[in-house]
């Protein structure tokens, strides 16, 4: 028994690192302003705000503005406080990303405008239930 308490040890040593690892980078939605507050105090690491596109009176996504060659976008964001925010996306427009009803938008910001490395999209035709006739 005494030769498998240095096993022991070194498992729990182990399991408790990758938990500790784990639990620093998750990340929490944050709105615009709290973004920019944690850029100003020079956090580097990505930050996750969730909110929705610009939208006109007849439901149509506006604020979309593609670079000349299609290779990357910025679109104008809402997040849950009501902040209008400018992002650019460095990557080809996502499929579905005009009928999306959520975005989350992880990345940082710069000096002019959030930048974002990932996009994630909600669709509500995704999560709504179809009738099936039979």
């Amino acid at each position: 028994m005494k030769n498998l308490f240095p096993i022991y040890l070194i498992f729990l040593s182990i399991t408790i690192i990758i938990v500790i690892s784990t639990f620093a980078d998750a990340s929490t939605y944050v709105s615009f302003s709290d973004a920019k507050s944690l850029y100003s105090v020079g956090k580097k690491s990505p930050i996750h705000v969730v909110g929705r596109l610009m939208k006109n009176e007849e439901n149509q996504v506006i604020g979309i503005k593609k670079s000349d060659d299609n290779l990357s976008f910025s679109f104008e964001m809402i997040d849950e406080e009501g902040t209008i925010e400018n992002v650019f996306y460095g990557e080809p427009m996502p499929p579905d990303f005009i009928l999306s009803d959520q975005v989350v938008v992880i990345g940082s910001y710069n000096d002019k405008r959030f930048i974002a490395k990932e996009i994630l999209l909600k669709c509500p035709s995704k999560y709504t239930e179809d009738q099936v006739n039979i």
